[in-house]
């Protein structure tokens, strides 16, 4: 009976306005929570993808020292320095 008292109060153009309103509002709280969700999947994937590129990073780092040792080679510092995002602190 609420509904027939507000259009009598305010008339059935802004009455039916409103209602129409609310469902464009519930409409698009829906297709924002899936997009949310969608999102938030992504994110975890690139998280994800991340980690992996670091680890590969430092494998690489390490063979790369590793070698630079096995042959005798002076290590590229700067790499080594750069794979932890950081210059070099050393003033040698």
């Amino acid at each position: 009976m609420d509904v027939l008292k507000l259009v009598s109060e305010v008339g059935f153009p802004i009455a039916g306005a409103i209602a129409a309103g609310y469902f464009v509002f519930l409409t698009l709280k829906f297709i924002l929570q899936g997009v949310t969700g969608g999102v938030n999947g992504l994110a975890g994937i690139i998280k994800a993808l991340d980690n992996r590129v670091q680890t590969m990073n430092n494998d690489l780092v390490k063979i790369d020292a590793l070698m630079s040792h096995v042959l005798g080679v002076k290590p590229n510092i700067e790499r080594i320095a750069a794979n932890e995002g950081k210059e070099d602190a050393r003033r040698d």
